[in-house]
């Protein structure tokens, strides 16, 4: 494909090509954590597929930004939870510059949610309850670790995983060490309801000590 049929496909994508939800911004909630449930909630049954995965940001050792999509674990009192092995990049990363950005998109209804905040590992017993409450392949896929290292080949990954899935298959119980379940404790949540006439509606919400402040963006 040339460089100006490329062009030309993207200037024929269009997006929400559907009837839009509304937003009053003034009858949200004093916190985000239950606007956001309803939004993720209302999605899922809007037919939004896999709206639980969110894009995740980082910084590097040389505050260069990183940034790859996962599945969202939970979200409560405590931030939004997510999990990988500590020996990833995305870990080593969170080591160094404990901070973090995520975002959620969900065209189906025209919304997205980005959270701002700072990252926490949570302990070794949480760490691995989070993983053995998973399936059979997420354990496996655990097992084979060695996340973000150089593959030498495709072989390689496919007996690594073919074993990895008979220990996980032989003791579903076996633990992992470097699995890490984290926790964003969110400062700053921002929801943004897409509108065709592009008046899009944009409330964010900032954390100052315990007291959350509202307040409308332009779009």
């Amino acid at each position: 494909m040339g460089r100006m049929e490329f062009r030309r496909l993207l200037h024929t994508l269009r997006v929400w090509d559907v009837t839009l939800p509304t937003f009053a911004p003034d009858t949200a909630p004093r916190t985000p954590l239950p606007l956001f449930q309803e939004w993720l909630t209302h999605a899922a049954h809007s037919g939004q597929a896999e709206p639980h995965v969110m894009s995740l940001a980082t910084v590097d050792l040389h505050g260069h930004p990183d940034i790859r999509a996962l599945t969202l674990h939970d979200a409560d009192d405590d931030g939004w939870h997510f999990a990988s092995h500590s020996t990833s990049a995305k870990g080593r990363q969170l080591a160094a510059h404990p901070t973090a950005a995520l975002a959620f998109y969900w065209p189906v209804v025209g919304r997205q949610v980005r959270v701002r905040g700072t990252v926490t590992q949570e302990g070794p017993e949480a760490s691995q309850a989070d993983l053995h409450a998973r399936s059979t392949g997420a354990l496996a896929a655990a097992l084979v670790g060695r996340m973000s290292e150089v593959l030498g080949s495709e072989r390689e990954l496919a007996d690594a995983s073919t074993a990895a899935w008979e220990r996980a298959e032989a003791d579903p119980a076996i633990p992992v060490p470097t699995w890490t379940r984290y926790v964003l404790d969110p400062t700053e949540v921002e929801f943004f309801q897409g509108d065709a006439r592009r008046r899009h509606v944009r409330l964010r919400y900032r954390r100052e000590g315990a007291t959350w402040t509202r307040e409308l963006l332009w779009p």
